[in-house]
Order: C-alpha cells, then sequence, then structure tokens
C-alpha cells in the first residue's frame, strides 16, 4: 500500500490518523479538516475539553487521558497509519512510546501540513502577534466575497469555528512559530504581522528567531506575494535582508506603505476609523474607509493585512471594508465576556509584554474614561525570566493591576523566578501579586466598582478568574433585584 503522505495527498478515506494532543487548538483544527476530506480520524489528549467534545460527537474516537494501553486496543488492521503528535509530547511520553513500539510513523505539523496542503494555493499568516486575529479577518472576507477559502485558525470565529477544508484552490493558516512548524509550510502569500523575539524555549536568542522567519519567507513561492507590516521593525529588517524574490508589499501607517491608512480616529465604544490609501511609488489613491468594532491600533493594522491579501486574491474594497466593519473578533481576542453590576469583564489571550501594552492600549481607546483592572498570569518561566523587564513595564494604561502565579504549560519550575519578583520589579504603582484564582477573585470582589472594566491577560486559564468574578458579580446582582 501506498505510503501516509501518498494517501493524504489524495484524500484516501481508508487512512486513519491519529492525533497525539487532538484537544489543543493546532491539532483539533487539523482533525476537523481531515474529516471533511472524509479521512478516518482518531486521537487522545490529557484532558478532555469542549474541542474533544465537538470531535466526539462527530463520531472521533477519542482517549483521555493518553496512556499506554490507548493504541493496543486497536486490531493490528485497524491501526492508526500515521500519528500527528503536538510539540508538547516529550519523548517520556508513554503513549508515543507505545506508537515507537509498533512502528507506527511519527510526525509533528511541519512535516504533516505540507503535505495535507499539497495541492492549495496557501495563504500562511506569520508573526509574534496578531495571528490569529489577522487569519481570522482574512477567513471571514474571503468567505464573504464568495471564496470558500480552506482554512485553520488558532482560536474560534464565532460563525466560523477554527477550521475548514473549503471547496476553493485557497487555503489560509494561521502559520505558527513555535516548534518550527512554519518552516514546513510552503505558501504562495505570506503574511508577517511582526517579529520580535519569543518563545525563548525554542529560540535561544532573537538572532535565532529572526532567522527562522527569514527561512519562512524565503519559502515563499517566487510567483506569490510577501506581506509584511511597515510599522514593525522586526518585518522591516526582515523586508531588507530578503532574498526571495517574490513581490514583497507593506501595510501600516508609515507614509511609504503600499497599503495604508490615514485620519485615524478611535472610537468609543468601538475601534477606529481610518481612510485607506493604496500607493504606488510617489502617487497613492484613496480605495474606501473603515470603521472597526474591534479597538486598538494593533487589529486597525491587522484589518490592513486582510486588505492586501483580499486585494491580492483579487476582491472588491467595497466588499472587503464591508466584512472588516463587521468583524467583532475572535474568541480570547479581547473577548467580551459579560457584564454585572456594571462591571464589564474581558477576557485576551495578550502574554507577551507587546501584547499586554496593545491590549491595554486598545482598552483605554475604547473606555477613556473607565477604571481598568489588568489580571495578569505569567505564561512559562522561561519567557517570564527573560522578559522580565519588559512585562513588569507593559501596564502603564493599567489602573489596576493582579499578578497571580507562572502557568508553567510545558515546563517545570525550577525556582529561578516567581510572579512576585515581577511585581517587585515593577514601577507601576497599584500592581500586586494574588498567588491563586481565589484569591484574585476575593480581592476584586472587595474591590471592583459599577463602571470599572477587568481584563484577564495571558495563554494559559487565567480567562477563569474572570468567568468566577463574573458569577459572583451576576449572583450579586440576581439578589439586588430579589431584595
Amino acid at each position: 500500500m501506498a505510503q501516509w503522505q501518498e494517501r493524504l495527498t489524495q484524500s484516501d478515506p481508508t487512512l486513519h490518523v491519529y492525533l497525539m494532543g487532538i484537544g489543543g487548538a493546532g491539532l483539533s483544527a487539523i482533525a476537523t479538516v481531515l474529516l471533511e476530506m472524509g479521512i478516518r480520524v482518531s486521537g487522545s489528549d490529557a484532558v478532555a475539553n469542549p474541542r474533544t467534545a465537538r470531535l466526539r460527537e462527530q463520531g472521533v474516537r477519542i482517549f483521555t487521558p493518553q496512556a499506554a494501553a490507548n493504541l493496543r486496543t486497536f486490531a493490528p488492521a485497524e491501526r492508526p497509519d500515521v500519528i500527528l503528535m503536538s510539540s508538547a509530547i516529550g519523548a517520556q511520553n508513554r503513549e508515543r512510546q507505545t506508537a515507537e513500539s509498533l512502528g507506527i510513523p511519527l510526525v509533528k505539523r511541519a512535516a504533516f501540513l505540507p503535505v495535507l496542503l499539497k495541492k492549495r494555493t496557501l495563504i500562511a499568516v506569520a508573526g509574534t502577534h496578531g495571528k490569529s486575529t489577522t487569519t481570522a479577518m482574512i477567513v471571514k472576507v474571503l468567505q464573504e466575497a464568495g471564496i470558500d477559502t480552506g482554512y485553520i485558525i488558532g482560536t474560534d470565529l464565532p460563525g466560523y469555528g477554527n477550521a475548514k477544508a473549503g471547496s476553493s484552490p485557497y487555503f489560509v493558516i494561521e502559520a505558527d512559530e513555535y516548534d518550527h512548524m512554519f518552516l514546513g509550510l510552503q505558501p504562495s502569500a505570506a503574511v508577517v504581522t511582526n517579529v520580535e523575539w519569543d518563545h525563548v524555549d525554542c529560540y535561544p536568542t532573537a538572532q535565532a528567531f529572526f532567522s527562522a522567519f527569514g527561512r519562512f519567507t524565503a519559502s515563499v513561492d517566487a510567483r506569490g506575494v510577501i506581506i509584511s507590516c511597515a510599522d514593525d521593525a522586526g518585518a522591516e529588517a526582515l523586508c531588507r535582508s530578503t532574498t526571495n524574490s517574490a513581490p514583497w508589499l507593506r501595510y501600516g501607517l508609515a507614509a511609504d506603505a503600499e497599503i495604508g491608512a490615514v485620519t485615524l480616529e478611535a472610537k468609543p465604544g468601538a475601534g477606529y476609523s481610518a481612510r485607506l490609501l493604496k500607493r504606488q511609488g510617489e502617487s497613492s489613491v484613496e480605495i474606501g474607509s473603515i470603521l472597526l468594532q474591534v479597538p486598538g491600533l494593533h487589529n486597525l493594522r491587522n484589518a490592513l493585512a486582510a486588505v492586501a491579501i483580499a486585494d491580492w486574491c483579487g476582491v472588491a474594497i467595497s466588499r472587503v471594508t464591508e466584512s472588516l466593519n463587521s468583524f467583532r473578533g475572535t474568541a480570547r481576542r479581547f473577548e467580551i465576556k459579560g457584564e454585572a453590576n456594571g462591571i464589564t469583564v474581558i477576557d485576551d489571550y495578550a502574554h507577551h509584554p507587546t501584547e499586554i501594552a496593545a491590549t491595554l492600549a486598545a482598552a483605554r481607546s475604547r473606555y477613556p474614561s473607565r477604571p481598568i483592572w489588568a489580571i495578569f498570569q505569567p505564561h512559562t518561566f522561561s519567557r517570564t525570566a527573560e522578559m522580565f523587564e519588559q512585562m513588569g513595564s507593559s501596564f502603564a494604561d493599567a489602573h489596576r493591576a493582579l499578578v497571580t502565579d507562572i502557568y508553567a504549560a510545558r515546563e517545570e519550575d525550577t525556582g529561578l523566578i516567581h510572579a512576585q519578583d515581577l511585581v517587585a520589579a515593577s514601577r507601576h504603582p497599584a500592581m500586586q501579586h494574588v498567588p491563586t484564582f481565589d484569591a484574585a477573585v476575593a480581592h476584586l470582589i472587595d474591590n471592583v466598582r459599577s463602571g470599572d472594566v477587568v481584563i484577564t491577560l495571558g495563554a494559559g486559564d487565567g480567562y477563569k478568574i474572570g468567568e468566577m468574578l463574573l458569577e459572583q458579580l451576576q449572583r450579586q446582582e440576581e439578589k439586588s433585584y430579589a431584595g
């Protein structure tokens, strides 16, 4: 029988793909695409979650937790032909060891995705920040323009989910740099939102990080296009250093960006309005206007990236702006969780200092006269240690800040860095350490007042603080109505 690569390219319905870590944002999305292609899918994860529940409803066999015996429950003829493995699966994982003993091929996304997407016109969205939102904006624009693009997004886009196989040649993917995943892609069009050192456990130096983005842009088809943010120093350095002969277009607020915006105005309760320009050399033409519902200059830049890609795909600007004007964000990206007792609770995935500062600046522009609370859960010990000073100074737009203990993610606590150290070193006048979620919620209940805005920040599970707070506030509200 043909190897799994050939069978996957041909959408062979007898192919059995097992996803080890199927509950994660990346692998659950790939599972959805495989199912829509008619491929047989099964998988495992450490714990069940809403993503595994959705896949189970579609008939996917999922094991929780990951255990050595899982793969042996399949009859030899029914065993997986290939296992797609999450980057979080280490060599000591017992299920992985079983797969190795059974001789089942084990691959990561960098090896799997090029095969899966071999026949597609690939649009890859990379960058340290803004990948998910920019990818989601592009997907919404193309879908609403009648282009049934396939897609993989690292978050849920309301009305679209996080993945689709799609029937058009186009496929839009959030190109994750972690574990060098994006280096396996061979895009026709690439977006680089920014290049700022992150994932210090994977890229030990800023130069290593920058070099990986250089290899990513070098992989773009010479007949395609590279689109980068003219306002970001890292993306600009990447543009200057390229050896790829593909056209390189720049978007942003810089005066020489090919896709630009002028006459910017922050709208309270919404995002920025702006006039859109398309420049070529010394000439420029106004192509439309925009009024975003998502706040922050960073989201205006994300929208300009979507404009650039849509233009490359031949979508009329009137359709583009209509879609972007109705874009209301994605899960865990300035997601308004609810309001009770006059207190608004928001959650955001921001965990890098630049992201934290941008999110809080967006909150300030949206709620210019309201007190803002930032509830931050640092993500990974290595990032916290390396970006210690930047993190401490990224809360300027918050009136009050609470910092919980560090979320370990894939790391172990070496005892060299603690959340208390971050608080002690920060110059913020009202920042304090609250070790647990319960302590954070108790502090908030005692101190928040009507009109306050509470934003949970981080890539871990700190969003639960906002949900717990909202639940208690709603109970208080119900009691006041009943009384």
